[in-house]
């Protein structure tokens, strides 16, 4: 647990780390865009790849490489930035070195969960981790300007690049339950065709990642006017602090508490968790005062700390083992995409519609999206699977609800 917070905590500095090390060097924003592009496009493109790599080879041993590869990238960054030898063609290419080595590890925490924690105790594992996420998200741009302040932006690089090492470090002691594949010949593209077969074959997951896609895609609206509106018109960035920091703590809560709430249906609680993100975006389409807008965006990231917790365990649970990180990898490329399209897409049509269209319309898709998936009776009949029952019986249990 220690070296995957670790882990998490190092990837969240790394934008803001990169960010600093572009603007220190040229100033240029299409520089800044550039470099940032060739750390996001890579994740994209290889993230279903890295699910085939972390069922097809042990997690640990494919999450040690991948720490171990962004560790050395950081390190190089680090030394050319002390060096004061930057050059913008570098950066990209070890940004895009770094993008590969994200898309294989993301998909190995998952299988590391299953691995190690055994099933009873996996909503409190995922409740940590989402906890350590949290917490990173929110402490990662301070640490990084602490560290730029006092020791430099090249050394930052240095220090990240160390915390990706200590945390492949811990990957060796670990005590791994080992998931046997079954028996068969298997190449590497009929397995990588069969994780899209397998997200097509549970209509509760692949409708479920639509919705998480949206949701995504309006968390981005909403990270693109909300500081907007809240400078414009709501006095200024304080305004905008005091609500993004309600929606951490939010956020927080709402993964410490998932483990210790009663949730008998957790793909209920997951969609009412991804409904309530129309609140914010309805209460900044007004704009409501600041202190209504930071407790709307509370209950928000409460929400979605609860649906993360709860969402990874549901994947653990109803996935078989070999197929877990494959499945993982495609939820996860939903979120890297749909996040940065909605950052793109909301100032250009917000300039055409004006902000309160973009965010009413974004508040309906959200909550349409997630509610909408109440309809299906998987979702509504769906209750964590016991640590006595194998996931292949829960699985049908759960197809033979949806067939009456």
């Amino acid at each position: 647990m220690t070296g995957r917070t670790l882990s998490v905590l190092a990837t969240c500095l790394i934008p803001t780390a990169l960010t600093l090390a572009v603007i220190h060097s040229t100033g240029s924003a299409g520089d800044l865009g550039l470099v940032l592009a060739c750390e996001l496009i890579p994740q994209l493109v290889l993230l279903p790849i890295g699910g085939v790599l972390a069922d097809r080879q042990p997690p640990q041993r494919v999450a040690f490489a991948a720490d171990l590869v962004r560790g050395l990238v950081q390190l190089a960054i680090g030394i050319e930035l002390l060096a004061g030898t930057v050059n913008i063609l570098h950066l990209s290419v070890l940004s895009v070195i770094t993008g590969a080595a994200v898309a294989i590890g993301t998909p190995t925490v998952s299988p590391l969960v299953t691995a190690v924690v055994p099933p009873e105790a996996r909503l409190r594992a995922n409740s940590h981790l989402g906890t350590a996420r949290g917490i990173a998200l929110v402490a990662g741009p301070g640490i990084v300007g602490v560290m730029v302040v006092t020791i430099g932006v090249g050394w930052s690089f240095v220090l990240t690049a160390a915390l990706f090492l200590v945390a492949a470090t811990t990957l060796g002691g670990l005590k791994v339950t080992r998931h046997e594949r079954p028996a068969g010949h298997s190449t590497f593209l009929k397995d990588l065709a069969e994780g899209w077969q397998v997200v097509r074959s549970h209509r509760w997951f692949w409708t479920n990642l639509v919705g998480h896609g949206i949701s995504n895609l309006t968390a981005g609206v909403l990270m693109t006017l909300g500081p907007l509106i809240a400078v414009r018109e709501l006095g200024g960035d304080t305004s905008w602090v005091i609500t993004y920091q309600c929606g951490m703590v939010g956020m927080l809560l709402g993964a410490y508490l998932a483990p210790r709430l009663s949730i008998p249906r957790p793909l209920v609680a997951t969609s009412l968790g991804g409904a309530v993100f129309a609140l914010p975006l309805l209460t900044f389409a007004v704009p409501a005062p600041t202190a209504v807008n930071a407790a709307a965006y509370f209950v928000a990231m409460l929400g979605l700390g609860i649906l993360n917790t709860v969402w990874q365990t549901v994947m653990q649970q109803q996935f078989e083992p070999h197929t877990l990180a494959r499945a993982d990898s495609y939820d996860a490329l939903l979120s890297f995409a749909a996040r940065p399209l909605g950052l793109a897409l909301a100032a250009p049509v917000a300039a055409t519609t004006g902000n309160a269209a973009v965010l009413v319309v974004a508040a309906v898709l959200v909550g349409a999206g997630s509610l909408g998936l109440l309809a299906l009776r998987e979702v509504r009949t769906m209750g964590f699977v016991t640590h006595e029952e194998t996931v292949p019986e829960a699985v049908t249990a759960a197809e033979t609800a949806d067939d009456h």
